[in-house]
């Protein structure tokens, strides 16, 4: 598969997975950006490969995971910009994934990355451990403690809009 073909068909989908890792829309973008202008330039080697994506979006992972080391801009915790397409639900149909987003968007890097490598595209401990260079023992750390300060900030939400319901 040329280099072409592969942004053509699958720009959409690495996209999206970066919006996920990155929490705006515009970050992702450009780490996307990043990514595919130096996976251009050594496609011979990584077209010859038996997952090109798997590859690309370890790229992508690495390069979201050092955009914040070095870029001047930061982040401000919560935002959760990730498809503006949305209008607000009026029906609050949508509250518990945007407070899940902007719970998710507070999470140390790692944490975030590992979580949306296991729920989102799937992957077991030992792959995502290959994308971060660490250990699946370190996966399950990093996992299980995002995971609990999820559960931490999301049970007060979660009881609140139970209430509201039983009134």
């Amino acid at each position: 598969m040329r280099f072409e073909e592969f942004a053509a068909t699958r720009l959409p989908a690495v996209l999206r997975f970066a919006g996920v890792l990155a929490g705006d829309r515009a970050l992702a973008e450009d780490v996307v950006q990043e990514v595919l202008i130096r996976a251009s330039g050594r496609w011979d080697q990584i077209g010859e490969l038996d997952r090109p994506e798997l590859y690309v979006r370890k790229m992508i992972v690495n390069e979201y995971l050092s955009w914040r080391r070095r870029s001047w801009r930061l982040l401000p915790a919560g935002t959760a910009d990730i498809d503006d397409r949305h209008a607000p639900d009026h029906a609050g149909l949508y509250a518990e994934r945007d407070a899940l987003l902007a719970e998710l968007g507070k999470l140390p890097r790692r944490q975030r990355a590992v979580l949306v490598l296991r729920y989102y595209e799937g992957f077991s401990d030992s792959e995502i451990a290959d994308l971060l260079g660490c250990t699946p023992g370190t996966v399950r750390g990093y996992a299980s403690r995002a995971l609990g300060a999820l559960r931490v900030e999301l049970a007060p939400r979660a009881r609140a809009t139970s209430e509201e319901g039983h009134r």
